[in-house]
């Protein structure tokens, strides 16, 4: 058997007979006896102990369980000070206490099957003890002190590693029966051992020199006599005496065996009824768990209804997330692919000699320009020029007035509208005053102040430079395109999505090219006053009629290549080309003397070799023309002939809203709402961030940013055509 064995926790079994023989023992009229053997203890318990000095036990019987000490922490051997019996067979047991002799009560000692490895000294106290068996353990020798039990009739020790008998074992002279393995010793001999228990007793009497008596001569009351002397030393000890003692203990035996069955009936009655209970307590344990599983089962089947839908629900707002990011990645590429083809037209439009060139000529122009002949003096149309000057001033005019009642109309609705409602009629009245003053006064005073001649030159000059109306034009798309960029930063932000480090380099690349065509055209607005003083200092001249003359000449001019390639250029592609703002292109499409037909017949790779490189203007352009032939097609006479020349006698409005090149649909631009107070349309653009996020109103008290807390250089209005 092993030398250490593991803690186990009894059964259920165990425990309930446990509990049992605790309460059996403690019961009224109940035996001197306490049985808790077979009750898978690893020690014996406090209350085993508390028992036995209580009530006084006479014999503990505590064999068959996992013992490996006799006593546990916080016990006293003087608990059993009692007890007779002492039953401790078949355990662990690898040693006995130290003061095991403080039981000097004890009468029957066995310790048989255990792994005891020697016998404390101590064991010669037990004066009372009659029998001990040590049968079966790891013993290798026995003290000496075993000589000095005085009333030990019976001793085992086989089944051990015992070679050698001490010679004090010859004073025990009541020792009747001595069981050992005669062949293992080596003292007494083999020999004198396998003669008997007689013979080993007279072996070392002799060795001891003490002379040898039969046990029977010593043999001492073993059960309770008081005031009975002991005669363990007279040769005629009271035999007849001892077999009435014999008899009365075998009769207070068969009593114990007759109480014994009694209680063991008992025990079974006991254990019938609480099996029945256990069945009882068995069926309601099944009948709960029977109705658990069916709440489980049910609480399941709902759980998984619910996370069906919300998996269901799930799949749906990450397919809707999903698509939303799919949108804003499709347009965050469409708005990448726009600004790039604006970088790459500003730095074509850089780096190209034609521009030189071009303003060359125009110096050249403009100098011919200062240079009035007599022919122009005869032939000028009077009357034609001061009306198309008055056209001019009254829309410049009404244009601001519209722009400012447009302004206060906005602030009105934010304050109160009833305290300015007066000045809003006077602006309207004024302005209806201005459409309905009287043409030919206009035109009288108009031939008459060189001051409003001259501004309405500078007007039609700027209106119909061609730098300045592709910078405007240009100024326009960057509007929009940061705008977009803003809108899309916004719905960015509100769904967590990736990295905006590609949006923000994309605005600030915005931002950088909008300053500087910025700079470009007020450059260029410098350089046409310029112009505009060289042209006053030689109308000092005092010539009658020059701003006239020279009104009539930017109406009609046009480089002479251009006059001479046009003559073959159809009335309705000039339209079509002045309306999608690509006026630039109408040297390139009289180059090539591309017409309506040959352009329906064309594709968009055809017209980027022809050197149209916008792809939105591609298609509009296609798309335009081809709705022209249809409508040709229905009603031929509105095809304009072949050689029809082209020629304006009146400046040209663009329309109010100029078509970008890059196509229409993505360039409708939702209105987004000033991030401030959530109400007015976002009207500025902040430079140097780009970002388009307030109106008016509220960009007044601000000095950074309200997106990206940048300090704020210059603020841009925007104005949004309807």
């Amino acid at each position: 058997m092993p030398l250490f064995f593991r803690k186990r926790k009894p059964s259920e079994e165990a425990r309930k007979r446990l509990e049992y023989q605790m309460c059996l023992a403690k019961e009224a009229g109940a035996d001197d006896i306490l049985d808790i053997s077979k009750c898978e203890l690893s020690e014996i318990p406090f209350g085993a102990f508390a028992t036995c000095k209580v009530l006084q036990k006479k014999v503990l019987i505590v064999h068959t369980n996992h013992l490996t000490s006799l006593l546990p922490k916080s016990c006293s051997l003087l608990s059993l000070a009692t007890i007779k019996v002492l039953d401790l067979h078949d355990n662990q047991l690898t040693a006995l206490p130290d003061d095991l002799g403080q039981l000097t009560a004890l009468q029957v000692l066995n310790v048989e099957r255990n792994q005891l490895m020697q016998l404390p000294r101590s064991i010669g106290n037990l004066t009372q003890l009659q029998t001990l068996n040590v049968k079966d353990n790891k013993l290798k020798e026995l003290p000496d002190t075993v000589g000095e039990l005085r009333s030990l009739r019976t001793l085992n020790i086989s089944g051990n590693e015992i070679q050698r008998l001490p010679q004090m074992l010859a004073h025990v002279r009541t020792l009747e029966m001595l069981s050992l393995d005669a062949s293992a010793m080596v003292y007494p001999p083999r020999e004198v051992c396998g003669a008997g228990t007689a013979a080993i007793l007279q072996f070392l009497c002799k060795e001891s020199g003490l002379e040898y008596y039969p046990p029977s001569q010593y043999l001492l009351p073993i059960l309770e006599q008081d005031g009975i002397e002991n005669s363990r030393d007279s040769p005629d000890g009271p035999t007849d005496r001892f077999s009435r003692e014999e008899l009365e203990w075998q009769n207070r035996f068969s009593d114990y065996e007759k109480r014994k069955e009694q209680k063991m009936l008992e025990k079974l009655e006991f254990e019938r009824r609480l099996e029945l209970g256990q069945r009882e307590h068995t069926q309601l344990l099944q009948q709960s768990s029977s109705q658990k599983d069916e709440i489980l089962q049910t609480v399941k089947e709902e759980q998984s209804r619910l996370e069906q839908g919300l998996s269901e629900h799930q799949r749906h707002l990450n397919a809707e997330r999903q698509r939303l990011q799919e949108q804003l990645k499709q347009t965050e590429q469409n708005i990448s692919s726009r600004i790039q083809k604006l970088l790459q037209d500003n730095q074509r439009q850089k780096k190209s000699s034609e521009i030189l060139k071009s303003l060359e000529n125009e110096r050249i122009r403009m100098e011919q320009l200062m240079s009035i002949t007599q022919e122009e003096t005869e032939s000028l149309r009077r009357r034609d020029v001061a009306s198309a000057m008055q056209q001019m001033l009254t829309e410049s005019c009404k244009n601001r007035l519209i722009q400012m009642a447009y302004e206060s109309q906005r602030q009105n609705l934010v304050q109160q509208a009833c305290s300015s409602m007066a000045e809003m009629d006077e602006r309207f009245q004024q302005i209806l005053s201005w459409q309905q003053m009287d043409q030919n006064k206009a035109i009288s005073q108009i031939l008459q102040e060189s001051a409003m001649q001259k501004a309405a030159f500078e007007a039609l000059q700027v209106k119909k430079d061609l730098m300045h109306r592709q910078i405007r034009s240009q100024i326009k798309l960057i509007e929009t395109e940061l705008l977009q960029l803003t809108q899309l930063e916004l719905k960015r932000k509100s769904l967590d999505t990736e990295s905006l480090q590609m949006i923000s380099e994309q605005r600030w690349a915005l931002s950088s090219l909008l300053q500087q065509l910025l700079k470009e055209k007020q450059q260029r607005e410098e350089e046409l006053r310029e112009i505009l003083t060289e042209l006053e200092a030689k109308s000092e001249t005092r010539q009658e009629n020059y701003w006239l003359i020279q009104y009539q000449r930017l109406l009609n001019q046009k480089p002479l290549s251009l006059k001479l390639q046009e003559e073959g250029m159809e009335r309705q592609l000039v339209a079509l080309l002045e309306e999608l703002s690509a006026e630039h292109y109408l040297p390139i499409f009289a180059h090539h003397r591309l017409s309506l037909d040959l352009l329906s017949q064309m594709s968009p790779g055809d017209l980027a070799k022809v050197g149209v490189s916008e792809a939105g203007l591609q298609h509009e352009i296609l798309r335009r023309v081809q709705e022209l032939l249809d409508a040709a097609r229905i009603q031929p006479e509105l095809k304009p002939p072949m050689g029809e020349v082209v020629t304006p006698t009146a400046p040209q409005e663009p329309p109010e809203s100029v078509r970008p090149s890059a196509p229409p649909a993505e360039l409708e631009v939702q209105a987004s709402e000033c991030v401030v107070c959530l109400e007015r349309e976002a009207q500025m653009i902040f430079l140097n961030c780009g970002h388009v996020c307030c109106c008016q109103q509220c960009c007044q008290p601000l000095r950074t940013c309200p997106l990206c807390r940048q300090d704020i250089a210059q603020r841009l209005r925007i104005y949004h055509s309807s």
